[in-house]
């Protein structure tokens, strides 16, 4: 587990990227369904309960809310899609700074993609899946609350996925993860290091 994360402190949060810090550095966001555990995820990669807000009421997070590593580098924990209860016109408007933080953004490295491992690749992973792969943006996809199936059938779940994604392995990564158990914290620690170049010289960002 690597430490770094755990420095993660809330920076700000945009409605409009207009409003987002300068680009430059590193990004990584983090997007899913409402309902995929994506606030979950992030406190438990930083090691903290209240970093990013979760509730029981999907759609809750209708900003872009920027997190701070260090100087150089953030995550972004992106409008939840596909379930919020908002009027129509509010997620266009979502949909729309959606687009243009990710195919504009210049420090953004990497998408973390969640999806609940019971029902994963809903039509709107697909359309993020293929957006990434259109302006060629790598995902690390989680298969979250894996703790809710069996060992067995959360490694199906798990190859299936991955067979989905067989001819997009150059740009696309698949793992098991839970909040609540912890699996797959390392894996996806190791993930963001890379897309945050992280130990490349053999030491990691300083204060």
């Amino acid at each position: 587990m690597n430490p770094f994360y755990h420095k993660a402190c809330f920076l700000m949060s945009a409605a409009r990227l207009s409003q987002a810090p300068p680009d430059e550095g590193f990004e990584v966001a983090f997007a899913g369904r409402s309902n995929a555990g994506k606030s979950s995820a992030i406190n438990v990669l930083s090691q903290q309960k209240q970093l990013a807000r979760t509730s029981k009421t999907p759609g809750r997070t209708q900003l872009l809310n920027f997190f701070m590593l260090d100087a150089q580098r953030r995550l972004v924990d992106l409008p939840g899609y596909g379930y919020a209860k908002v009027p129509e016109s509010v997620k266009q408007k979502w949909q729309q700074e959606m687009a243009a933080y990710l195919s504009g953004r210049k420090s953004l490295k990497g998408v973390v993609l969640l999806m609940d491992i019971r029902h994963p690749l809903q039509a709107f992973d697909t359309q993020m899946l293929e957006w990434a792969v259109h302006i060629g943006l790598p995902v690390h996809i989680l298969l979250t609350k894996s703790d809710k199936l069996t060992k067995g059938a959360a490694n199906a779940a798990l190859f299936q996925v991955r067979n989905r994604m067989q001819n997009l392995r150059d740009s696309i990564s698949v793992q098991l993860f839970s909040a609540i158990s912890r699996q797959g914290i390392d894996q996806a620690h190791k993930a963001l290091d890379l897309w945050f170049e992280i130990g490349i010289s053999g030491d990691t960002p300083s204060d």
